[in-house]
């Protein structure tokens, strides 16, 4: 499960270019055009016969355009394929029954920045939802980096903070939990899995950009009875 940090943080001070203080957008290519396409994957054969529920499964992706610098258009296309989002193609989704759904949402597109996340849900011996997430930087076509955003020196106190707002988070979870009376197992599981988090420096280079400030994401891992609750 991905706790997600509502965290706004642009009044630090970037490091290369500006997250904190968006420019206005009156220059060229500060942003791509990004056009959905959908397939429908029609599985045949002994899925077909075996998982009759399964023999379809929708994937939607983006077609992304827009930039005059050709290199970079080339690299946030790169980035965005569909084998490079969960390490899978349309034929192997194709010859397996676990997928039934893909799809993305554009979470932020100007300012030199396209932060876009994607999710992927399906099913096997129980339903499962896997997410995925670039913020990628449109003068460079790269990933974004902590590192990129931030001045270098205040990341150990970024961290800090961080860690800090996902402790109450955690601590939130487990309230909740025994304020809706939940069965004394599932909250004894998640209370152990909390104890084995660990929020490091490396997290920081994954948050997400959007108009009212920056979101850091951090997996936590639930078991999926507790990620239901």
């Amino acid at each position: 499960m991905r706790l997600l940090l509502p965290l706004v943080l642009f009044l630090l001070v970037p490091n290369n270019y500006s997250l904190a203080t968006p420019q206005v957008t009156t220059v060229r290519n500060d942003r791509v055009i990004v056009k959905p396409r959908t397939i429908v994957i029609v599985r045949s054969g002994q899925i077909a016969k075996e998982f009759p529920e399964k023999k379809r499964a929708t994937v939607k992706f983006p077609l992304v355009s827009g930039p005059s610098d050709a290199r970079v258009l080339r690299q946030v296309q790169s980035i965005l394929q569909i084998k490079n989002v969960f390490d899978s193609t349309i034929a192997e989704y194709a010859r397996d029954n676990w997928l039934e759904e893909f799809g993305y949402e554009v979470n932020y597109n100007k300012n030199y920045i396209l932060d876009i996340s994607f999710s992927q849900s399906g099913s096997g011996a129980y339903p499962d939802t896997q997410t995925r997430h670039f913020a990628i930087n449109l003068k460079k076509g790269t990933v974004i980096k902590a590192s990129d955003a931030f001045v270098s020196s205040k990341l150990p106190s970024l961290a800090s903070l961080v860690r800090g707002k996902l402790q109450d988070e955690l601590a939130q979870i487990l309230k909740n939990l025994a304020e809706s009376k939940s069965d004394r197992e599932d909250i004894r599981i998640a209370k152990e899995a909390q104890e084995a988090l660990e929020y490091k420096l490396a997290d920081l280079d994954e948050f997400s950009v959007g108009d009212k400030g920056i979101t850091f994401l951090y997996d936590a891992g639930y078991p999926h009875a507790i990620q239901g609750i």
